[in-house]
């Protein structure tokens, strides 16, 4: 029996293992995913051997942690400098970044977009920075405070802390950071907020499966909003093919994995 898991802080709400073993009992594969709530991020690689697992995602706060700690890292990740997903391979532990190609399968219901800002600037919005410049669509980063920022100044993005931004208008306003996750709080004061949204065309929030006080605002405003489920199928997708090392074709796998987003 195989075995993987999710790691976060918090993790009691992902679907993440109800995506994968939905795709195991589909497929036939032994194998069962579970969730592993982690509140030190150093600790990712101990618990990862200690649980014997083959493979594991990691979502908000450790995917920087989860970079620092593999012994590989391959494909967009080396650039991103985060992992959400890890493969074992011969004992060492690879890591992969999904949610890249999973955010840029998910936007384009939202039509042409040229200009895209990014809430936050933790290891979701390094992902979908590179993704969107990769896509040719113009990113800018906000954030609290300048403090973890020199990531993406370096990369030659253009990004502001709060206290030294303008609102201007954006294709395309999408909140990475997890205020709304377990608490009632907006990812940038509500003034500003509402003055980004009155000049956007669309907005999305990477948080799934619950409505965030900023979607709620979103869909006051009227515009076209998505939370963060069509990204979480689709990186879910790749992670999953990843794990098994590419032995299923990828259309079975989100066939399969659809199907779990309907229990």
């Amino acid at each position: 029996m195989k075995v993987f898991s999710i790691f976060g802080d918090p993790v009691s709400h992902s679907r993440s293992p109800l995506m994968h073993n939905s795709v195991f009992k589909s497929l036939n594969i032994k194998a069962c995913y579970s969730r592993t709530h982690l509140s030190d991020g150093s600790q990712l690689r101990d618990v990862f051997f200690a649980k014997g697992l083959k493979g594991a995602n990691v979502t908000v706060p450790h995917k920087e942690a989860a970079y620092a700690q593999c012994d590989e890292v391959r494909g967009i990740a080396k650039e991103i400098k985060a992992v959400n997903t890890l493969v074992l391979e011969k004992g060492r532990l690879i890591g992969y970044n999904t949610d890249a190609d999973g955010f840029m399968s998910a936007i384009q219901s939202f039509g042409e977009i040229k200009t895209a800002l990014i809430l936050g600037a933790g290891g979701t919005a390094r992902a979908l920075s590179i993704a969107l410049r990769n896509g040719e669509i113009t990113p800018t980063i906000l954030n609290r405070s300048q403090g973890r920022l020199e990531y993406f100044t370096a990369k030659g993005f253009e990004c502001y802390a709060w206290d030294d931004f303008t609102a201007k208008p954006y294709d395309l306003i999408i909140n990475t950071t997890s205020a709304g996750l377990s608490d009632s709080e907006l990812p940038i004061p509500r003034p500003l907020l509402m003055e980004l949204l009155g000049q956007a065309k669309g907005a999305i929030d990477v948080i799934y499966g619950q409505e965030t006080p900023y979607l709620r605002e979103v869909k006051v405003s009227g515009l076209p909003y998505k939370d963060g489920s069509d990204m979480l199928l689709e990186q879910g997708v790749l992670a999953n093919h990843l794990f098994m090392h590419g032995e299923y074709p990828i259309e079975h796998i989100r066939s399969s994995m659809i199907e779990s987003f309907a229990l």
